[in-house]
């Protein structure tokens, strides 16, 4: 049985911190979970992450909690409280979010004995939305804009920030250092790449940003019993407040004017929406195409990758990125439906 009176580990130099997962066996995530102060039943199943680890554990009291082992070396501790700080504003605020617990004393991010941050969480259901309606809309732009407004209130300082620098150049960077990408493909890629980041660039001056969500798509979010639950904010970000709402649009907002409607409403209904926003959405949208792709380049090396992107890095997989990228040019060039 683990000793409970042992002392967590110290928070261990960065150059001694490990740059993967091979560590975490389900002896290791016990481990740590019972050096945080929980005694276990040494039920542990892994649940479905990439850049993180995340698995469900039984307590011995019957309760299940999740335990989320951050990405070695991908944030630093103050970058993972501010998360931690933000969702536990949320819930004091009774926004339905996964906050995370604390430790017995008193802190919300722990080191296991390999030098990786982990947090233990709630385990709280509910279903991924098939469809939204427009209701739905309303009422995620409502909640939207109430979580911007507790984000802006905490002046937190340690997250990172989106801009055609951090999502564009840097990504175009990391998939031309970790990626062989013919020739041919190659140049066109970057050829348009290169001609998105400029537009993006041109677009982005005096852009008003804060900190946000910034992932925040239909696969974060569940319906509950409490309304709708937002996961995962691990990528929150300072970004134009437009990134939350655009990604929980069924289509282009030339396509459903009706549903962007309905979200700017309820947004409106507890804070000012700069709408010269709205036509960062389609740049945004080419930054994360490039962001998206220079992500996987990265994490390569990590098993999961390739068995989850099995077609990655193809001339097929490229063929298809330039076919994005040049229909985002033709949208923002042309002024494309």
């Amino acid at each position: 049985m683990f000793n409970r009176k042992e002392a967590p580990p110290a928070e261990p130099a960065a150059a001694a911190v490990p740059h993967s997962f091979f560590s975490l066996t389900p002896e290791r995530v016990l481990d740590a979970v019972e050096r945080a102060g929980h005694r276990t039943t040494g039920m542990c199943y892994a649940l479905n992450s990439l850049e993180n680890r995340v698995y469900e554990v039984e307590l011995e009291d019957n309760t299940r909690i999740i335990v989320k082992f951050y990405r070695p070396g991908r944030w630093n501790k103050e970058t993972i409280l501010d998360e931690h700080r933000l969702l536990s504003a949320l819930e004091t605020e009774e926004i339905a979010v996964a906050a995370p617990g604390k430790f017995p004393d008193g802190t919300t991010l722990q080191i296991n004995a390999d030098g990786i941050f982990f947090a233990v969480f709630p385990r709280k259901g509910g279903r991924s939305p098939d469809e939204l309606s427009l209701d739905d809309h309303a009422e995620l732009g409502r909640l939207l804009a109430r979580i911007h407004n507790i984000a802006a209130s905490l002046h937190l300082t340690h997250r990172p920030v989106l801009t055609p620098q951090t999502y564009g150049r840097d990504c175009l960077k990391q998939i031309l250092d970790h990626t062989q990408i013919s020739s041919g493909l190659r140049e066109r890629y970057v050829d348009a790449a290169e001609r998105l980041i400029v537009i993006a660039e041109a677009s982005y001056h005096d852009t008003a940003t804060q900190l946000i969500h910034a992932d925040c798509h239909r696969g974060n979010l569940l319906r509950s019993p409490q309304g709708f639950l937002f996961l995962d904010f691990d990528d929150m970000a300072v970004a134009p407040p437009v990134q939350d709402l655009w990604l929980l649009l069924p289509s282009r907002p030339s396509d459903c004017p009706r549903e962007l409607e309905a979200m700017l409403r309820g947004y409106e209904t507890f804070r000012a929406f700069p709408h010269e926003s709205l036509r960062l959405i389609e740049i945004l949208r080419a930054l994360r195409y490039i962001r998206y792709a220079g992500w996987i380049a990265t994490r390569w090396t990590d098993p999961s990758f390739p068995r989850a992107f099995p077609y990655w890095g193809t001339d097929n997989y490229w063929q298809n990125q330039l076919s994005d990228l040049h229909e985002q040019l033709r949208v923002l060039e042309e002024g494309g439906p």
